[in-house]
């Protein structure tokens, strides 16, 4: 990680995903629990949830990027939702994710090409690619 331009570090303890996830600096410092969909309690927020903002957040941020790049103005109101899934697999689970851009005022064949694109350069997507289910979807 030589020429990283960002690093940043978040320790699990007490368990996993019964426990804390605290990052090095304490902007996040959360309390974990199994959801009830996996027989846990709920209560807390959960490692899919925490990614699901994660990779939400850097799709958005990837959605504009690219428009910029192609002189396209992204409405003020548009959003980029995350959902992820757990899905059973041959040994455990694998993670499963459905992007949903909402881009009002933007044609479909725009919008879709800007959400392909930004597919191609979110370090989410690419970090992903291969091991994830994405789907993409757009809304106006």
């Amino acid at each position: 990680m030589a020429d990283a331009v960002y690093t940043t570090e978040a320790i699990s303890s007490g368990g996993g995903r019964d426990g804390r996830v605290r990052t090095d600096d304490g902007m996040i410092d959360q309390e974990l629990k199994m959801p009830p969909g996996l027989g846990g309690p709920g209560g807390a927020t959960n490692p899919e949830q925490l990614f699901a903002a994660a990779y939400a957040t850097c799709f958005h941020g990837a959605l504009r990027l690219v428009a910029g790049k192609k002189g396209v103005t992204v409405p003020d109101d548009a959003t980029v939702s995350a959902t992820v899934s757990l899905e059973p697999d041959d040994t455990s689970f694998h993670v499963a994710a459905v992007l949903v851009a909402n881009l009002p005022g933007l044609g479909e064949y725009e919008a879709n090409d800007l959400v392909k694109a930004a597919h191609q350069v979110c370090p989410y997507s690419k970090a992903t690619r291969g091991n994830v289910d994405v789907t993409l979807k757009v809304t106006n």
